[in-house]
């Protein structure tokens, strides 16, 4: 934590406080990806700590298994990562919650094939190199695909090649197929053949999506820093939802997102196309962070931790991944409370 935390006067503070008085930090780490989304443009022009009245360090990760690994560590006390990454830490006991869907993974991101390198269909990866990011999304999403075309994981070579590391082997010619999300995937898409989406292998019940994961213990000790957090995210997905149009390859906020992620600002209004952004009442309702195990995250993650499990990437399970889905800051926005 920072040194906010160590002072001797929160030491002291301790002392007096009365039970369940949370302690809410000045200086706060969040994590964020090399994904273009909305809530980039409130990271960018420092929307997120005008909301919130914080200083907060922003930390890029090169995927959610590390954004996950850096939360448990206590680098950061947030950060966006996929539901693979979200559920493989549920599994080893970590304290963290899901309380905000960033977005429907949908077509955003997708399996593609070299062209030359003889994949026609799914069913031809046998015996040929792939790149994905392990604990992935797109890692579970791999396995998942390999299994419905009757491919055992050890007929193909996995690789574990974060993003840029994909780019890097696909212009070398070091893999011949990838599964992965922009920039990178608009990249290996000019040479490449899209075999499937997560889309299409979410329809066949196996759903991911890309959520705000938080420490269990600082987001009950910082509720209106949360409620302020998601505000202003919200309110960057509806300015895109209201007029799509007006994110186009010139706008300012095409640039903003470019200058976070990297990339071209040309190629964001076509990634953000890809998916779908939640309102806050679909956040709160059955589909996603609502309905406790019947709901849509809860289900999620609770299937994909069990696919994991039977994969060998996690040892044990937990016994309800609805725990860890906490639609109250959500709400507290709905609420107007913040």
């Amino acid at each position: 934590m920072k040194a906010v935390w160590k002072t001797a006067w929160i030491v002291f503070g301790l002392v007096i406080l009365s039970a369940g008085t949370g302690l809410a930090q000045s200086e706060i780490a969040i994590g964020h990806q090399l994904m273009y989304n909305p809530w980039k443009v409130a990271i960018a022009d420092g929307g997120i700590e005008r909301a919130t009245g914080r200083t907060i360090e922003w930390r890029r990760f090169d995927s959610g298994a590390k954004a996950i690994n850096a939360i448990a560590s206590e680098a950061v006390q947030a950060a966006l990562s996929g539901s693979s990454p979200i559920a493989a830490g549920i599994s080893r006991g970590l304290d963290i919650e899901v309380v905000w869907v960033f977005q429907d993974i949908a077509a955003a991101e997708a399996l593609v094939a070299r062209e030359g390198a003889g994949i026609a269909a799914p069913q031809d990866l046998k015996g040929k190199k792939i790149g994905v990011p392990f604990a992935s999304t797109t890692h579970f999403h791999t396995l998942f695909a390999l299994e419905q075309f009757g491919i055992e994981p050890d007929e193909v070579t996995i690789r574990n090649l974060q993003p840029p590391e994909i780019v890097e082997a696909w212009d070398s010619g070091e893999i011949d197929a990838a599964f992965v999300w922009d920039p990178a995937l608009g990249h290996i898409k000019k040479s490449g053949k899209v075999l499937i989406t997560s889309g299409l292998l979410s329809s066949w019940g196996k759903a991911t999506f890309d959520a705000l994961v938080v420490d269990g213990r600082f987001a009950a000790e910082n509720a209106d820093f949360m409620c302020r957090l998601i505000k202003t995210i919200a309110a960057a997905d509806e300015a895109y939802r209201s007029d799509p149009s007006a994110w186009g390859p010139e706008s300012p906020e095409a640039a903003a997102i470019a200058s976070l992620v990297g990339g071209d600002p040309t190629d964001v209004p076509v990634v953000l196309g890809l998916y779908e952004f939640p309102t806050l009442d679909e956040q709160v309702s059955d589909r996603w962070l609502g309905g406790g195990k019947v709901g849509g995250v809860g289900r999620a993650l609770s299937s994909t931790a069990d696919f994991l499990k039977d994969e060998g990437k996690v040892r044990t399970l937990s016994e309800d991944y609805s725990r860890h889905v906490n639609p109250k800051f959500v709400q507290m926005v709905l609420n107007g409370d913040c």
